[in-house]
């Protein structure tokens, strides 16, 4: 783990470059290329994790840098060329199954299976999961035409055979679907506090009876209210960094979710009706966080789950030690 100083940086770099791309219209996949996003994740993969999944969030830019964070983390190495099927949306089983030989596989893929030649591919049930790859062209991808069509997210189907497939370890995918449910939520905590930033500008300039409207009580509340909600998130984060395992990285996961949805209701209250049109760059982010919400399961979702499992085994993890 780098220290504080470093990661300051490289977290001001990154967003930076990020920015500077999102502007001039160049592929964000390059720039994290040029960046060294590969070795960064191969040498600190929980840095690297939080800074650039953050970065994405804050500048709203699109990347398959998602591929890579699960793929490493099922014991693959990264390349350009390997897409990787994600769960179907607000669900993180995995995404396909092998009944008599045969693959049936129904899922999530990000923009990249448009150029892959590869596809990695976990089949279930959790408690007894495999993996193996196929060809991308033997898949049929449809885009996703949603609230947010920009993040480039497709639905997937494929039917062929399962041969090739080896047994994976069950905490290997509990760990990749964790590594997922971190990234998806630093992404979401950088929106949040981008419509936050949003929201606090739009009221140090809008003025009413003379005055800002910052300095309205009413005003306050609600961007105090959207910050402690992303403060949370953030310290949640840090804790799920901490201690990395499946109860915190999914808790981390269903409170990105509760957050975003926090900070959008009071934030667009604040920018008012100007919130609402198309000329402001806040329903960018808004669109962002409400399609990464379903990814790796929703908050409501995980939170059901984790009930459902705390009241069958009657105990309560020690998540965090203090």
């Amino acid at each position: 783990m780098i220290d504080a100083e470093e990661r300051a940086l490289m977290e001001e770099t990154v967003r930076g470059a990020l920015a500077d791309a999102v502007e001039s219209g160049v592929e964000i996949d390059a720039v994290l290329a040029k960046l060294g996003w590969l070795e960064m994740l191969e040498d600190h993969p929980d840095d690297a994790i939080g800074i650039v999944f953050g970065a994405l969030g804050v500048t709203n830019a699109t990347a398959t840098a998602l591929d890579d964070a699960v793929a490493s983390a099922l014991g693959q190495t990264p390349r350009p060329d390997l897409a990787v099927l994600l769960p179907r949306f607000a669900g993180w089983d995995p995404p396909a199954r092998i009944d008599a030989g045969e693959l049936h596989a129904q899922g999530l893929v990000t923009a990249r299976f448009a150029t892959a030649g590869e596809l990695l591919v976990v089949c279930g049930p959790a408690s007894e999961p495999k993996v193996l790859l196929v060809s991308s062209q033997a898949a049929d991808a449809r885009v996703v035409r949603g609230v947010d069509p920009e993040a480039g997210y497709r639905t997937l189907r494929l039917r062929g055979s399962g041969e090739g497939a080896t047994r994976l370890d069950p905490a290997v995918w509990r760990s990749a679907v964790g590594v997922g449910q971190r990234a998806v939520a630093h992404q979401i905590a950088g929106a949040s506090r981008a419509m936050l930033d949003l929201a606090r500008t739009h009221a140090l300039e809008r003025e009413q009876f003379g005055r800002p409207i910052a300095r309205f009580q009413a005003v306050r509340h609600r961007l105090a209210e959207a910050l402690v909600a992303v403060e949370a998130l953030e310290s949640t984060l840090a804790a799920a960094r901490e201690e990395p395992g499946p109860d915190t990285a999914a808790l981390a996961k269903a409170v990105a979710g509760r957050t975003a949805r926090t900070a959008a209701r009071h934030c667009q209250q604040v920018l008012a009706g100007i919130g609402f049109t198309m000329e402001h760059p806040f329903h960018r982010f808004l669109k962002r966080t409400m399609g990464l919400e379903g990814l790796f399961g929703s908050a409501d979702e995980l939170v059901l789950d984790v009930g459902r499992r705390l009241l069958a085994t009657r105990r309560v993890p020690t998540l965090i030690e203090l």
